[in-house]
């Protein structure tokens, strides 16, 4: 399980997840002499330029076997490229359509980026004011920076915490109140400002700042403010949208390198709506389209013009320095989105991904032209060198072709990654009877975990939705979280006795509080 909630969120941060450059990525040749940039939009081109585009994704998918993609790219006011790829549901018949409904994940920050941008044009909020002038419930561990933190800071992903921060309690059944009070007890991995560390919860602050000033939840602007007004029709932000929709793409993960469908019921596929202002929207290429138009039209949307122009710029310019591996390539994270130098014009993109889905959305204002990925497959990073195989075909170059290259230098293909992640090895025994360990153990912020035994196996419950991880034996009083071995250790403390009387959880960021060391206490 943890894997998993791993692999949901690395597949947020786009220039993480290019995960090997395959040689598929040449079979279909490199070259990109075509290039459609031009005032006056050669047909021509763009029918070679699709075609090409075309032949690669639906290769891409073969060899990577996605069950089913659907694809957007809009040019100016114009969707001029909407088609659904393979099935809904891995060994059915229902076609992917342009009407089909992902879920985008991370790509939704933008959305809540956006409702803030809203509220400045309407005078409400500045960019720069400190949150806790209009929240008096924000919180950081250091009061120096709950003091300072800013709008802007929300949304910045420069907090000064560890990537990921709390994320692993979203999948705890903790709801949202909790998660946004959690903050107080996290401490940061850097200084304040310093860094870049990717994070969703301090997007949950960005929404609660939406609902004081507006009084209506997140959830109701979304649809008031963004999805009415571009006629975002198949758009939802709730799970029983999403499972109900009659057209709509089964989750998928992989999991020893084969692809396997979730029921839609599963219920570690929840935390993605508890952190909805961070990654709950469902939407479908068609009504991404309009998004996309609304982005690159600097706010404007037909005739209406829902965000200024000077709110539009600012959330797409560079705010934090991201790290990455490229070095022609500088990238930036913005506000909701990020921000990636490239010949001839910088692209502005997001990628996405949750229990079972992918996203990605990028578009480049000064060509104005832009592109929707979806997939039904979590982690899948197809989306991606898509985006870069149809901007070096669109603008008739290989910019691209650094990122792919020097990501490749320092990661591993998928086909290693899935070998290396499917291996066990033989693990010790526990030093004691399992009776040792089985009980209650509380921790006064994060509540009761237990600790029960299922057909000779530890298992720890945590959370109120009591997420079930099984104990592997590394030795003496401890165990890990992880098949592998190398995730959160989890230490006993027994008494003279013969009875555990208390539990360390430390590593792998499970708990995300008190310097990623928790120490619960038994109660029985």
């Amino acid at each position: 399980m943890r894997e998993r909630i791993i692999a949901i969120y690395s597949i947020l941060i786009i220039l993480f997840l290019l995960v090997g450059y395959c040689s598929w990525t040449s079979s279909l040749g490199d070259d990109y002499s075509l290039g459609c940039l031009s005032s006056e939009p050669d047909e021509g081109c763009m029918k070679q330029v699709l075609q090409d585009f075309e032949q690669y994704t639906e290769k891409g998918m073969r060899d990577w076997q996605v069950p089913g993609m659907a694809i957007a790219i809009v040019r100016g006011n114009e969707t001029i490229y909407l088609k659904g790829f393979g099935v809904r549901k891995i060994n059915s018949t229902d076609p992917v359509t342009p009407t089909t409904v992902f879920q985008i994940g991370s790509t939704t920050k933008g959305f809540t980026a956006a409702l803030v941008g809203m509220l400045v044009d309407e005078g409400l909020v500045k960019w720069d004011d400190r949150v806790v002038d209009h929240l008096q419930g924000f919180q950081m561990y250091d009061p120096w920076v709950t003091h300072e933190f800013t709008i802007t800071d929300l949304m910045a992903m420069r907090s000064g915490l560890a990537t990921g921060s709390g994320e692993g309690l979203c999948s705890m059944g903790y709801n949202r109140s909790f998660l946004m009070h959690s903050l107080r007890y996290m401490q940061p991995e850097t200084s304040f400002r310093s860094a870049y560390a990717y994070q969703n919860l301090p997007f949950l602050w960005a929404a609660a700042l939406v609902e004081n000033k507006t009084g209506k939840s997140w959830e109701e602007n979304v649809q008031e403010r963004i999805f009415e007004p571009l006629n975002m029709s198949n758009s939802s932000t709730d799970q029983k949208s999403f499972q109900q929709a009659p057209d709509v793409a089964y989750l998928h993960i992989r999991e020893n390198g084969n692809i396997t469908a979730l029921p839609m019921d599963q219920n570690s596929t929840d935390w993605v709506y508890t952190v909805g202002p961070a990654g709950g929207i469902n939407s479908n290429i068609a009504d991404m389209a309009k998004w996309l138009c609304l982005q690159m039209n600097n706010g404007s949307y037909g005739s209406r013009q829902l965000l200024s122009k000077s709110s539009t710029s600012y959330m797409q310019s560079p705010r934090t320095v991201m790290n990455i591996v490229a070095k022609k390539n500088n990238a930036y994270y913005c506000q909701g989105w990020m921000y990636m130098e490239a010949s001839p014009y910088p692209v502005i993109f997001h990628s996405g991904g949750t229990t079972g889905h992918s996203a990605l959305v990028a578009f480049v204002p000064q060509a104005k032209v832009g592109i929707v990925i979806l997939s039904n497959v979590h982690g899948d990073i197809l989306p991606n060198y898509l985006m870069f195989r149809f901007l070096n075909l669109y603008f008739g170059n290989n910019a691209w072709e650094d990122v792919l290259e020097a990501l490749a230098l320092t990661k591993a293909p998928r086909a290693q990654i899935d070998s290396s992640a499917s291996g066990q090895t033989d693990s010790p025994h526990a030093a004691r009877s399992q009776e040792t360990y089985i009980g209650n153990y509380s921790n006064q912020t994060l509540g009761i975990i237990n600790i029960s035994q299922s057909n000779g196996t530890l298992i720890l419950y945590a959370g109120p939705g009591r997420l079930k991880m099984p104990l592997l034996p590394t030795g003496g009083d401890s165990f890990s979280l992880s098949k592998t071995g190398t995730g959160p250790v989890v230490t006993f403390q027994v008494d003279n006795e013969g009875k555990a009387e208390s539990v360390q959880i430390q590593g792998g960021r499970l708990f995300d509080l008190f310097g990623n060391n928790v120490l619960f206490w038994r109660t029985d």
